[in-house]
């Protein structure tokens, strides 16, 4: 096989297949790339068993050449090298070539590589066919869904389910709910298609999906029983979906609130960043003490010291009222919110509160107090 290449787009294309190759394969031949040229152009592949991500560079981009000169063909090269290699060559193109099925030659007419490299055929069979329920999603609706909840998924493997994010399409509305057990995040969007389908789906893919997305493109996502496809601008994404039953959470927003609190969501984020810079606890606590009259938010340390600040911007309904939180939870999901006032709906010092904006009735999220001594 043999193929001339732009250097930018093998690049681009080598850098977005490999953020499914991880830094320790479990599958040794896995830490290669599998580089495929073909009538389509030239495919790119990478995996790491649990998560695949195969695009393609056409042979033209607009009136531009990009690919010419080749022999068709397939082979597998380790991913570190190969993407350091094109990265720090100086020309505008790149030559690959494999010799005697064991030595790609990689050149740009002024330095010259030799990698070893492995017969395709050792490759494991990765199934990117689409099946199942497909959805086509703007980047604008994909993004604000992964935004506004992935990362209130859990990080930690002792519950693999809550690292999942939850899509649940009924009848045309498709609703995502994250949850590591202290805190929750919602939020519904509208679809084209009355599909009905139920799925965990790793938030980590989802967030690297969103990523790869550009703001003119759009995405289909084919959910069958075992994985999920996502289908974007010449690239595919594939990942198992996470085995296990989701909790229901259905009915744990509260209502009925008794507190609510609307402020500045820049000045609040901007007081709490500051007063948790003597938060020296693992959950980053702070407490919020609110009357009609001020609001005031603080932290307190035997090993460190204090800190106070009040909220100039605000307007306060209901009896006084502190509560203590992880200041970290409390500030992603205000910037989850989008929006230029926040507001924050109570129930009481120790129950579970709602951050929303207003505006937007398809977005909420929920924070479980910490208790302080």
């Amino acid at each position: 096989m043999k193929f001339t290449i732009n250097r930018e787009q093998f690049l681009k294309g080598l850098m977005i297949s490999a953020k499914a190759i991880g830094s320790k394969s479990p599958i040794p031949v896995m830490a290669n790339v599998k580089i495929k040229i073909c009538e389509k152009g030239l495919e790119l592949t990478g995996s790491n068993a649990e998560l695949t991500i195969q695009t393609t560079i056409p042979f033209m981009i607009e009136d531009k050449e990009i690919i010419r000169d080749v022999n068709y063909g397939e082979t597998l090269v380790a991913n570190k090298f190969i993407t350091e290699i094109v990265r720090r060559l100086e020309g505008q193109e790149v030559t690959f070539e494999v010799l005697d099925e064991t030595i790609a030659k990689i050149s740009d007419g002024k330095s010259d590589f030799k990698l070893n490299s492995v017969k395709a055929e050792e490759y494991p069979n990765i199934d990117l066919e689409m099946t199942g329920a497909k959805v086509q999603m703007s980047y604008a609706e994909f993004k604000d869904l992964v935004d506004q909840t992935a990362f209130a998924a859990s990080t930690r493997d002792q519950r693999p389910i809550l690292t999942a994010l939850n899509l649940e399409a009924v009848d045309g509305e498709l609703t995502a709910t994250a949850t590591d057990s202290a805190r929750l995040a919602k939020k519904t969007v509208h679809l084209n298609e009355r599909c009905n389908f139920l799925a965990n789906v790793p938030a980590t893919v989802m967030s690297d999906v969103a990523h790869l997305l550009d703001e003119n493109s759009t995405v289909t996502l084919a959910i069958g029983e075992k994985k999920v496809v996502f289908a974007l601008d010449g690239t595919l994404v594939t990942t198992r979906l996470v085995n296990g039953e989701y909790p229901n959470t259905k009915h744990i927003i509260p209502h009925g609130f008794s507190y609510f609190l609307e402020a500045n969501s820049q000045e609040l984020i901007a007081a709490m960043e500051r007063v948790s810079l003597l938060s020296v606890d693992r959950e980053n606590v702070v407490k919020i003490t609110m009357t009609e009259d001020s609001v005031e938010i603080s932290t307190k340390s035997s090993q460190v010291g204090s800190a106070t600040e009040r909220i100039s911007t605000f307007q306060y309904t209901g009896e006084r009222l502190e509560v203590s939180f992880n200041s970290t939870y409390v500030m992603q999901a205000i910037k989850a919110a989008k929006c230029e006032d926040i507001t924050i709906a109570f129930l009481g010092e120790m129950k579970p509160f709602v951050i929303k904006n207003v505006k937007d009735e398809s977005h909420v999220q929920l924070v479980t107090p910490v208790r302080t001594y």
